[in-house]
């Protein structure tokens, strides 16, 4: 069973954005729980220890209200855009033995082959799992792998217990052959020409050019006059 993190709960009765900015001034989270038919809970959670709980994704809580122990998972966890707070967190109630579906984080492992750049196209997959056995993420393993090789959902190695709900050809890592300095720059220039932008001549170049313009005068210089 995974680990969970008990948070006691109040109930509350005042609604509305007046009634939650209350509730975070006092250093809480206003919150919802509702699942399994049952009517929605309007509560309020432990601000700091809510935070701390909710930095891992798809983390378990146990939610203690009057004594009674409820596990769930956070649906929605809205965001202050500005300050790093949390404003309100929608709780959806599940059971032990339960599937539920989540996004599970994709994690990459090993070094790839020389001169390849790995992309990857899809950061999380998702799969339905037991509720109380949620992964922290899915491994996949780049070591050694060369350019031209492309990895799709299916042939992800998942979890024990996991099914991928995710489609199976959905691209999920690509490697490509890495593009030299030399071509990106050849590329650059051509990309600015074609758009008529005007490139400004670098330092490294202006001092080539003044070396070649230097040699050049030197050579006229040395070479011998015409006899009349």
């Amino acid at each position: 069973m995974s680990d969970t993190t008990k948070l006691t709960a109040e109930k509350r009765s005042d609604f509305g954005k007046g009634a939650a900015r209350k509730i975070r001034r006092a250093g809480n989270i206003p919150a919802v729980m509702y699942g399994h038919g049952t009517d929605p809970v309007h509560i309020s959670l432990p601000g700091h220890d809510t935070m701390m709980a909710l930095k891992q994704a798809n983390a378990l809580l146990t939610i203690v209200i009057d004594g009674d122990e409820q596990l769930a998972l956070a649906k929605d966890v809205q965001r202050d855009p500005i300050k790093p707070v949390i404003d309100h967190v929608d709780l959806v109630v599940v059971r032990k033995g339960e599937k539920v579906t989540v996004d599970v984080a994709v994690h990459l492992e090993g070094e790839a082959a020389p001169e390849t750049v790995v992309t990857l196209d899809n950061n999380t997959l998702q799969l339905e799992v037991l509720a109380t056995n949620i992964p922290e993420n899915v491994v996949v393993s780049v070591e050694g792998l060369t350019a031209g090789t492309q990895i799709h959902a299916g042939a992800v190695e998942l979890p024990e217990g996991a099914t991928l709900v995710t489609d199976e050809d959905a691209l999920v890592v690509n490697v490509t052959q890495a593009i030299s300095e030399e071509a990106l720059e050849a590329e650059l220039a051509e990309a600015e020409a074609e758009a008529g932008i005007e490139r400004e001549e670098s330092d490294e170049e202006a001092a080539s050019a003044e070396g070649e313009a230097g040699e050049s005068a030197e050579s006229t210089e040395a070479a011998p006059a015409d006899e009349a």
